[in-house]
């Protein structure tokens, strides 16, 4: 421990500002005066109520004085009665409107202060908890959209996934006591639809031996993928793992500047062999070394919505332009699910699948809902991801959901593309919430000059980032492009993968084939 003690020393002789609020009080005691913030308004909430303490309860004061309220749904799986739930409530208290995030969570917006404890009520009784989705806090775990189902099933992690969360949640200790937020994810399907890569704790299923178990990464955050500890974890073991990990962040995390206090920037200073001893020290685990990662197959929706997954089961796919729902659709997906015996499992890229025996897909395909929504399967909307823009976010600098609906359309219109998969993910901004930096074709908001000189809305485009078999970063090709500049780019950029791509060939592997060894200037060429 003695690495750790000497950074922490180092690093916190100073605490940011958003230490000394967490002196103050806790949010507990916030949390148990929520009926009195509510009946007495916006003009008597207090600034670091508003600003700390509710957001480690998912509440979220927004620039038009209501709150988006984030609601946790582990490894994504939603029972009929929740999804009744969140629908009856969005169309409530808010004005109907849903977002589904790149956590495999529920956002409720436009809620008032004087229907928040009611909504949080109203979760609490379907088993709903918006418990520790924001601010300093282990966010929610996510997992792949098909655990525990069919031919993709290695080890079900959903068990697991209830463990691990219970050593946090609703535990006083816990809420809003961390130096910064922590993001967990557990992969033990063969496919890796969740960018395991992605998050400051990872467990990636593999095989040591005979023995089935998980490789550990670690320190992956916005623009940094996770780590390699070179550590394999057995089943049994990942409970103690991750507590062992989540102290010593929780004791030698950093506390002075937020924008480097997650664990990443621990390990930075430490050194991974270090962190790991650390680990090895505080779980008293003999470990052996990493194991054979299994998630390794390459996955692709077509245009019909409906992905095999063996063993008689599909799962048939929503595919949800930027992650805009309702609250009326999500109550008709209670109802179909309830008719044909379908799970409910929210999606990484801001979508949802319901999860049937194969006699039942007709059923399903049938209903008004998969009618509605049949239309957005195709290439440009099946694995889409955009966060939340100017309309709700203070960082925005663009709209961004509006305009990577916009591009999918001109695309489709332009250049449909049969049979083909391609990862547009767009951020309003650098924080880098739409995870562009891992996308195919990654969408960073920005402001730009048109012909004229004037500024207009743009984004920095960025190519080959990687998340499904390893883990990449993108590099960018272009910078500050006006929004219809960056249009007629990447038609030109999808011309060139119809054109060349080979039958089955997703963009990543075209990628992997064609321009990952091409200098930026080739590509740029070549448009």
């Amino acid at each position: 421990m003695k690495h750790l003690e000497e950074a922490f020393t180092l690093r916190n002789k100073k605490i940011n500002k958003i230490e000394k609020i967490k002196e103050l009080k806790t949010p507990m005691e916030v949390y148990k005066q929520l009926g009195n913030i509510c009946a007495n308004g916006l003009e008597k909430l207090e600034d670091t109520d508003s600003s700390y303490f509710l957001k480690c309860f998912g509440a979220f004061l927004k620039k038009d004085g209501k709150f988006m309220l984030r609601v946790r749904i582990p490894a994504g799986q939603l029972s009929i009665a929740q999804a009744a739930k969140i629908g009856e409530v969005a169309k409530e208290y808010g004005d109907d409107y849903i977002d589904i995030t790149t956590r495999q969570q529920i956002e409720l917006r436009y809620i008032e202060l004087e229907n928040l404890a009611t909504v949080l009520k109203e979760l609490d009784s379907v088993g709903l908890s918006t418990f520790q989705t924001g601010i300093d806090n282990f966010r929610n775990i996510v997992t792949s959209s098909f655990d525990g189902l069919g031919d993709k099933k290695i080890i079900e992690v959903k068990p697991l996934i209830d463990e691990l969360q219970s050593l946090f949640m609703n535990r006083e200790e816990w809420i809003g006591t961390l130096p910064r937020k922590f993001n967990t994810a557990i992969l033990g399907t063969t496919t890796n639809d969740c960018n395991i890569y992605g998050h400051d704790c990872s467990f990636i299923v593999a095989k040591k031996g005979e023995e089935l178990g998980f490789n550990l990464y670690l320190g992956g955050r916005v623009g940094v993928q996770a780590r390699d500890t070179g550590l394999f974890i057995r089943q049994e073991e990942v409970v103690p793992t991750f507590l062992s990990i989540i102290n010593l962040f929780k004791k030698y995390g950093f506390r002075d500047n937020r924008n480097k206090n997650r664990l990443h920037f621990l390990l930075e200073a430490v050194g991974m062999e270090a962190f790991v001893e650390a680990i090895k020290e505080y779980s008293g685990l003999a470990y052996e070394r990493c194991g054979d990662i299994l998630a390794t197959d390459e996955y692709m929706l077509d245009e019909s919505g409906v992905f095999d997954l063996g063993n008689k089961q599909k799962a048939i796919h929503l595919s949800i332009p930027s992650g805009i729902f309702s609250g009326n659709c999500l109550m008709e997906v209670a109802q179909v699910a309830s008719s044909t015996d379908a799970k409910i499992r929210l999606s990484v890229e801001q979508s949802l699948y319901l999860v049937v025996a194969d006699n039942k897909v007709d059923e399903v395909q049938k209903s008004l809902l998969f009618e509605i929504y049949s239309r957005y399967h195709n290439t440009y909307y099946n694995h889409q991801i955009a966060c939340a823009g100017t309309a709700t976010c203070a960082f925005g600098v663009i709209p961004n959901k509006t305009d990577a609906i916009a591009m999918a359309n001109f695309l489709q219109r332009e250049v449909p593309i049969e049979g083909g998969k391609v990862r547009m993910y767009w951020s309003a901004c650098p924080k880098g919430c739409g995870i562009h930096g891992i996308a195919d074709i990654g969408f960073e908001g920005c402001k730009a000059k048109d012909e004229e000189g004037n500024k207009v809305d743009g984004v920095h485009i960025f190519i080959g980032g990687k998340a499904t078999t390893e883990a990449k970063e993108a590099r960018q090709l272009f910078k500050a492009l006006p929004l219809p500049v960056a249009q007629m780019k990447v038609k030109q950029l999808m011309e060139c993968y119809r054109d060349e791509r080979e039958e089955g060939e997703s963009f990543e592997m075209f990628d992997g084939r064609v321009l990952s060894s091409l200098s930026i200037e080739e590509i740029v060429s070549r448009l």
